[in-house]
């Protein structure tokens, strides 16, 4: 049984943060398990309110699962604080992971920020450089690199500037772009698209957690990097094709269409 671990903050609506990373890695046969950074109290519609939680917890709950399990790939989501990135990074230092997908979460479906302003600095120094992979959106590549995104040249600036800050590859995801969601990856060699298609639909809240989840999960069972993106991005398409009427909001989408009754039928 390969596993992956989630750094990353609850939401207690279930379609993003660590509900969606455990749902995703289920969903690929991989054995999930978390690391709470926060507490969102969350809906379809808002983030009501954001509880840190404890840095000595933290650390004690890195340290908890990594003194006993072995962790195939780590997975990195919300995480609020300069602090808290900071408290992550000394530990993914110390335990040194063979495999760290960083997804830069910043603000919510719902407009709520989500990362403070002084954490940005640390993500930069402390953290990017521990990535194996980082899957920024469009919004947050231009708070790392400080300048906008708007054509398909400044995809290319963009992945070599983030490139720089240490990271060993960057996905930047092209969902916030007019268009069809193509995303560019970038491993300081080469350059390559990933084509994605324009699902219209509002039900879309975790997609970011799912993709970033999605592709810790082909890496913890040995795809390689171009190979776990290429298959993460086929999933999420279909996840969203398949999301739910749930809620008032952005409903969620569907972390186990794969399973549903309709494709049951081989199984009875």
């Amino acid at each position: 049984m390969k596993t992956a671990l989630t750094i990353a903050g609850s939401d207690s609506g279930g379609g993003a943060g660590i509900q969606a990373d455990l749902k995703t890695f289920s969903a690929h046969l991989v054995f999930g398990m978390s690391v709470i950074t926060a507490i969102t109290a969350q809906n379809t519609m808002e983030v009501r309110s954001v509880q840190p939680i404890d840095l000595a917890m933290i650390t004690d709950q890195i340290a908890a699962i990594f003194e006993d399990i072995h962790v195939d790939a780590v997975k990195v989501g919300m995480l609020g604080s300069k602090e808290t990135v900071e408290t992550v990074a000394n530990s993914l230092k110390l335990f040194k992971p063979a495999t760290v997908v960083i997804d830069p979460v910043m603000i919510s479906k719902s407009g709520h920020h989500l990362l403070d302003e002084g954490a940005v600095s640390s993500l930069r120094t402390d953290l990017l450089p521990l990535a194996t992979l980082v899957t920024p959106n469009i919004p947050e590549a231009e708070v790392l690199t400080g300048f906008p995104i708007r054509t398909k040249q400044d995809f290319y600036k963009a992945c070599t500037a983030i490139l720089e800050l240490g990271p060993k590859a960057v996905l930047l995801k092209g969902g916030h772009a007019a268009g069809n969601p193509n995303d560019l990856f970038y491993d300081g060699k080469e350059f390559t698209w990933f084509k994605g298609e324009r699902i219209h639909t509002k039900n879309t809240h975790g997609t970011g957690c799912t993709l970033s989840s999605a592709i810790t999960s082909n890496l913890a069972k040995g795809i390689p990097l171009d190979l776990s993106i290429e298959q993460a991005k086929v999933y999420i398409s279909e996840a969203i094709r398949n999301s739910f009427e749930l809620g008032k909001g952005h409903g969620p989408v569907h972390h186990f269409y794969q399973f549903h009754k309709e494709n049951w039928s081989d199984l009875n």
